[in-house]
């Protein structure tokens, strides 16, 4: 009972704030439409992640280029349901799981660690609820929809308890642990230094050895690095083909300033000095002390009689506080060293999230000081203490964009598919731009504002990121931030390899292709436009007056107003490659330059031919796709996408691995059921 009911309680409070949020349709608040988007692309091409995808920004291998695992999710709970569970409904069901799973987990790891649920509950509730700018909390990981990021941070416990008897000297190699680790990478990558640094400590510190469970926590490092080697050598081989998202402000004073107005982080911080201070004094998270029976089963740690026990749980504790430590070094070295020098791929600001997890587990140890101090505190008591302590600080927060913890869903917040389509008229717009000539819809604005207010960061949605499965059409733009060269162009002007510094929402009526509107020529804007095959562009109401390089242009027609869009129609269509086959299109080619455009976004792996010959394909400026033209004149032109050497040396390095695994499995599975034989 002393885990089973604070955890009843704990899943309760969950499932009514869940059923609160969640519930009544599909949420589609800021980047839920693009999450949800390249699960139907996974859907639709498979799970492969180098499958191209013409549908955004001229075409471009979505899950190679983005972290695929919860696209990959989808798809298994659409064939494990045999199809029952379509995009949206496999979308929400991972919806529930990274709002529980962050509380679930993290309660698994503490009360393991402390030895009681009710112990483990105020830390799995801040777990569960917290925001305080985090990246992978319930505000910017649930609500705003960086679903990806909350359930990779949701593995990081499991990942902890599966290296417990590992970390104590009771297992040789922790089975688990790989495909967890290759699990994290392959939600968010974010998350990938603080699961090898758990791993690093654990390797370090635990009991035993150290040269030989070095060795072995290298090879578990090894073992997760190559079953996520599917996706993540194609992506280092191909890397310049995915601009650095590095929007936020990852600098010193920036992350400091977070720390700062959170007080509840303060609290965090305090509890990790407790439990330092406790263990420097000789005590443990997981040391017993004499208590009276009535308390033995309760009390914060395994029940050791002897001083093994005693010696191992000062190792599992002195493990957890070791894991923030080397978090803080590795977010100042992040954010002193690496931005300086141009690595922008995992900014400091997305390694905090780490830092804080792992401050909070840390934190939650003191709770075995606490009971130590006073003696006469139950443990239901001191938890329903600690969660009220939490809670007021939260309240204290001086942080204007978010709550420290999110304890319930604000309404009007969490806006859902049916009433954002409606309001907005969306359906009648995608409508008509199935109906307007052939090419691309270009939406000069990145999504919809769901309230009227000149701040950029006000409510909005990218809603139109859905446009080619509703409408049948590609896009330019439309969709959250995008680390496409194209969409580099399209923000920047130039498609070259620079991070992305600023978020599109900054931008949308502001600028584009790295211009203020005002600044843009109409000419300028129809040789774009010709360039990225976009034969329909979608305004709104609020772009009104800084239309010029639009309005009156012989290239397009007069606006046709639907509710607060202005779709505007070339007088030519344009022409796309039409897909023959899966990842196979054939494109008609006149004209007589050396090289031709095909429509398409530069890709390493598109292939051409022509008549069985194969063309030189090459990017050009803008990031964009064009092959060379066979004497002779007009020709069709077949364009295949094949995974190349990257591809296929990574599917053979997932595959080893998995097959590693399994053996060992089995053999340690048989060892247990013949302990004789194998002894023998």
């Amino acid at each position: 009972m002393s885990r089973a009911l604070p955890a009843a309680l704990l899943l309760v409070y969950g499932i009514a704030f869940g059923h609160a949020a969640l519930g009544g349709g599909l949420l589609v608040y800021d980047d839920h439409p693009g999450q949800l988007y390249r699960l139907h692309h996974a859907l639709a091409f498979g799970p492969a992640p180098w499958r191209f995808d013409p549908g955004w920004w001229a075409g471009y291998a979505e899950l190679q280029f983005y972290p695929p695992g919860l696209a990959w999710l989808g798809w298994l709970l659409h064939q494990i349901s045999w199809g029952a569970l379509g995009a949206e409904a496999a979308y929400e069901v991972l919806l529930w799981l990274a709002w529980l799973l962050p509380g679930l987990t993290t309660f698994a790891l503490l009360s393991r660690l402390l030895g009681s649920g009710w112990l483990a509950l105020p830390g799995a509730f801040v777990a569960m609820t917290l925001s305080a700018g985090s990246r992978s909390g319930v505000e910017e990981g649930l609500r705003w929809g960086l679903v990806a990021a909350r359930l990779g941070w949701s593995l990081l416990p499991l990942l902890g308890l599966s290296l417990i008897r590992w970390v104590d000297g009771r297992s040789r190699l922790p089975l688990l642990a790989p495909p967890l680790l290759a699990a994290v990478i392959l939600l968010h990558p974010a998350h990938a230094p603080a699961a090898i640094l758990l791993l690093v400590m654990g390797a370090w510190l635990g009991v035993g050895g150290r040269r030989a469970r070095v060795r072995q926590g290298a090879l578990v490092a090894a073992l997760g690095l190559s079953l996520a080697a599917l996706w993540l050598l194609p992506l280092l081989a191909h890397l310049g083909m995915a601009l650095p998202l590095a929007w936020g402000d990852a600098s010193v004073p920036a992350l400091l300033r977070v720390l700062a107005l959170q007080p509840l982080v303060w609290l965090f911080v305090l509890g990790w000095l407790a439990a330092w201070s406790f263990l420097s004094q000789g005590g443990a998270g997981a040391a017993p002390p004499p208590t009276p029976p009535h308390r033995s089963r309760v009390w914060p740690g395994p029940q050791y009689s002897n001083s093994r026990g005693q010696t191992e749980s000062a190792t599992l504790t002195r493990w957890i506080l070791a894991w923030a430590l080397a978090m803080v070094a590795v977010v100042a070295l992040d954010a002193l060293v690496a931005a300086p020098l141009g690595l922008l791929w995992l900014p400091a600001d997305r390694l905090l999230d780490g830092l804080l997890l792992a401050l909070l587990m840390g934190a939650s140890l003191a709770t075995s000081s606490l009971t130590v101090r006073l003696p006469g505190l139950r443990p239901p008591f001191a938890a329903a203490a600690m969660v009220l302590v939490c809670i007021v600080l939260s309240g204290g927060s001086l942080a204007p964009d978010e709550p420290s913890l999110s304890l319930w869903p604000r309404r009007g917040q969490w806006p859902k598919y049916e009433e954002v389509v409606r309001g907005s008229r969306l359906d009648a717009l995608w409508q008509a731009l199935r109906e307007a000539p052939p090419g691309r819809v270009l939406f000069l604005r990145s999504g919809l504002t769901l309230e009227y207010r000149p701040e950029w960061w006000r409510p909005h949605t990218h809603l139109t990121a859905l446009t080619p499965l509703r409408a049948g059409r590609e896009i330019i733009n439309g969709t959250f931030t995008h680390p496409a060269p194209v969409a580099g162009f399209f923000y920047t002007g130039s498609a070259a390899s620079g991070p992305i510094t600023m978020l599109v929402e900054r931008r949308d009526g502001v600028t584009l292709f790295g211009q203020p509107l005002e600044a843009l020529s109409a000419d300028e804007f129809a040789a774009h436009c010709a360039r990225l095959e976009v034969s329909a562009v979608v305004a709104t109401d609020e772009d009104i007056g800084r239309l010029a390089f639009l309005e009156g242009h012989h290239a397009f027609t007069a606006p046709t107003l639907i509710g607060p869009f202005r779709v505007y129609l070339t007088r030519e269509p344009r022409s796309l490659p039409v897909p023959v086959g899966l990842q196979v299109w054939r494109l008609h080619a006149p004209g007589s330059g050396a090289f031709t455009p095909t429509g398409f976004a530069y890709s390493p792996l598109m292939t051409a031919t022509a008549g069985g010959a194969a063309l030189l394909a090459r990017r050009d400026g803008f990031g964009m796709l064009e092959v060379e033209r066979l004497p002779g004149g007009a020709s069709d032109i077949t364009l295949t996408h094949v995974p190349g050497w990257a591809e296929w040396t990574g599917a053979l390095l997932s595959a080893l691995s998995a097959a590693m695994l399994t053996a060992r499995g089995i053999l340690l599975v048989n060892r247990g059921r013949h302990p004789h034989d194998a002894s023998a």
